[in-house]
């Protein structure tokens, strides 16, 4: 970004493990052209596509494991 614009700048927060927040209100495209708009002050976006409510998070990514994870199993010898 150039800086030169006299929007403020939309913040994102990346979550580890998690969503992503940005700041409200959003309008959000999915790429079948469908136009999803949230007008809340904060809005958590579904980085894992797990969520039944994508692209808005609904902390699906707390209840289930990776599959990477579930392969690296303690005294497991490959």
């Amino acid at each position: 970004m150039s800086g030169t614009s006299d929007r403020a700048a939309t913040r994102v927060v990346v979550v580890p493990g998690g969503p992503l927040l940005v700041e409200g209100p959003v309008e959000v495209v999915l790429p079948n052209g469908t136009v999803r708009v949230a007008d809340r002050p904060v809005v958590a976006l579904c980085a894992c596509r797990r969520s039944r409510r994508y692209p808005f998070c609904d902390t699906s990514h707390r209840r289930r494991a990776r599959a990477d994870r579930s392969s690296a199993r303690p005294g497991r010898q490959g």
